[in-house]
C-alpha cells in the first residue's frame, strides 16, 4: 500500500495525520479549516476495508477518475470494500470539514471476528469475495471516540497505543448490535415508514433534550406502540432512547465547554440539568472527570 499522501492544495491552516497502528492497520485524520475545498488522494489496494467518518462538515468521495461521486455528510459514516478492484481514496473535503478514516486489511479484520464470521455480513462464506458498501449514522458514543482522536494531546510516544485502543473501540461500537432487537425479531423495521418514525423519535428527543417527552408520549407522538419504539430505536441506533439521549447530551455539553462561552452551570442547564451537582455527576460518570477539570485539561 502506498503510504504517501498526495495533497493537491495547500494545507497551511489544515492538518493531515497518518498514524500507523501496526502492519495492515492505520488511521487517517484530515481537518480542512480553510474557507475553500481541498482535495486529498491516497492509493489503497483492494485488500483493505475502508471506514470513513465525517465528524464535521461534508466530504465528497470521487471514483473512476471523477465519473462517479458519493457524498458523506456530518455525523455519517461510510464503509467501503471491493476485493475485485482498487479503491483509491480521492476526497474533496469541503471548507470547515473534518474526516477520520480507519483502514484495515481484510485479513487482519477477519482475525478480529474469526469465531463469528457470519456476524459481519461481508465476512460470510457467500459474500467474502463480493464488494460491500454501507452508509450509516455516527452514534453519540462513536462521536465521543472520534473527537478523542481529533483532540489527542498526550505524549507522542504513546500515540500509536492510544489510537489503537480507540480504533478498536470505534469498530466495536460500529458493529455493536442488540441480541434482542434482531431484524428477524422486529420485522416491522422492514417497513420504511416505521424506520422514518423511529428517526423522527430521535430528532424529537434531540431537539427537546432539556425537557424530553416520556417514552409513552414519544411513542404516541410518532404513532408507534411503546414496544416497537423501544425495539426499533435499539435496532437502528444501538442503544435505548434515554441512553442514547444521555450520550448525546454529554457530547453537546463537552462541545459547549470547549467553546468556552458558558460556565459549568449554564452548560448543565442547557442540556437539561436543573442543578450543577447533577450535571457534574453525570459528566463525571461519562468522561471520568469533572467539567471544570475537563476545561482545565484543554488549556
Amino acid at each position: 500500500m502506498n503510504q504517501d499522501l498526495n495533497a493537491k492544495k495547500s494545507i497551511a491552516k489544515s492538518s493531515f495525520e497518518e498514524t500507523l497502528i501496526e502492519n495492515g492497520f492505520l488511521i487517517l485524520l484530515f481537518k480542512n479549516d480553510e474557507s475553500f475545498m481541498q482535495s486529498v488522494a491516497k492509493e489503497i489496494d483492494s485488500t483493505f476495508l475502508q471506514f470513513h467518518f465525517c465528524v464535521k462538515g461534508s466530504t465528497k468521495f470521487v471514483f473512476n477518475q471523477g465519473r462517479y461521486t458519493l457524498d458523506i455528510h456530518e455525523e455519517n459514516s461510510l464503509l467501503l470494500y471491493n476485493p475485485q478492484r482498487e479503491l483509491p481514496i480521492d476526497l474533496q473535503v469541503e471548507p470547515n470539514s473534518w474526516i477520520i478514516s480507519i483502514l484495515i486489511s481484510i485479513k487482519k479484520f477477519h482475525g478480529l471476528f474469526s469465531l463469528e464470521a457470519d456476524y459481519i455480513t461481508f465476512l460470510s462464506e457467500d459474500n467474502k469475495d463480493k464488494k460491500y458498501y454501507k452508509d450509516g449514522i455516527i452514534s453519540p458514543s462513536m462521536a465521543i471516540v472520534l473527537n478523542q482522536l481529533i483532540n489527542y494531546n498526550l505524549n507522542q510516544t504513546i500515540k500509536p497505543l492510544y489510537f489503537k485502543g480507540k480504533a478498536y473501540e470505534l469498530l466495536s461500537l460500529y458493529f455493536n448490535r442488540s441480541e434482542d432487537a434482531d431484524v428477524e425479531q422486529c420485522p416491522f423495521l422492514v417497513d420504511e415508514a416505521n424506520v422514518i418514525k423511529i428517526r423522527k423519535a430521535k430528532d424529537i428527543v434531540v431537539s427537546r433534550m432539556a425537557e424530553p417527552p416520556s417514552l409513552q408520549e414519544l411513542a404516541d407522538e410518532i404513532g408507534l406502540s411503546l414496544k416497537k419504539l423501544k425495539e426499533g430505536f435499539k435496532q437502528i441506533y444501538g442503544d435505548s432512547v434515554f441512553s442514547f439521549l444521555f450520550d448525546y447530551k454529554m457530547e453537546v455539553a463537552r462541545k459547549l465547554l470547549e467553546a468556552g462561552d458558558d460556565n459549568v452551570n449554564e452548560v448543565g442547564f442547557k442540556v437539561g440539568y436543573s442543578t450543577s451537582s447533577h450535571f457534574i455527576a453525570a459528566f463525571k460518570k461519562k468522561y471520568g472527570t469533572t467539567p471544570k477539570k475537563y476545561v482545565m485539561s484543554l488549556n
